[in-house]
């Protein structure tokens, strides 16, 4: 009986997959920061990226002749550019734009946004059906879109909404923290928006 050969055939395949797994995630990132302009971070990426494939990869390749090397290459890939995105999605960088249609007398809605402390402008509009609604324009941190979206949710459950990535974002109202809305005055703004209203 033949001995198995498990370096080349398991702990070969392994060490490949979870190589790749890091070269992949460091490439999905790095594609991902240039898509959002990040200037600093995107070289720095492709900077670890090549490094890590001509030190680590392209040794291991050099090894790489059976089917379970090709198998753990595959996967490693396939895990790299998931898990990538999935960093990304938690490190949540970026700006959103975020459109939201509700009634016209959606004040409650208005007033939480508001006092969250971010910036909006409303613009009327018309429905489907001709009926006068507002359309509320806001450019949120991307992680800061599960707090717009639950506002929006228990407020106004029936509301359209989407959201958009936005390159650049200049100036505008963002939430803290660390602050309350009436802070920054934004108490007075609701104060003479209801008076318009």
């Amino acid at each position: 009986m033949e001995h198995f050969d498990w370096f080349n055939y398991v702990i070969l395949p392994i060490i490949i997959g979870l190589a790749r797994i890091f070269d992949v995630t460091v490439g999905t990132l790095r594609i991902i920061f240039v898509s959002k302009g990040k200037k600093t971070l995107a070289p720095l990426l492709g900077f670890v990226e090549v490094l890590a494939w001509i030190i680590v990869i392209g040794e291991i390749m050099k090894s790489a002749n059976n089917f379970a090397c090709y198998i753990g290459y595959a996967l490693g890939f396939a895990a790299g550019n998931y898990i990538g995105m999935l960093i990304e999605e938690k490190l949540a960088i970026g700006n959103l734009i975020v459109r939201v249609i509700v009634d016209e007398n959606q004040r409650k809605l208005k007033d939480e946004i508001v006092k969250a402390g971010f910036g909006m402008t409303i613009v009327p509009a018309f429905g489907a059906m001709g009926h006068p609604v507002d359309v509320l324009f806001m450019a949120i941190n991307r992680s800061n879109l599960n707090q717009l979206v639950e506002i929006i949710k228990n407020n106004a459950p029936s509301a359209f909404y989407s959201v958009e990535e936005a390159k650049y974002v200049k100036e505008g109202f963002y939430p803290s923290p660390n602050t309350n809305y009436k802070k920054f005055g934004f108490d007075r703004i609701i104060y003479f928006w209801r008076k318009g209203k």
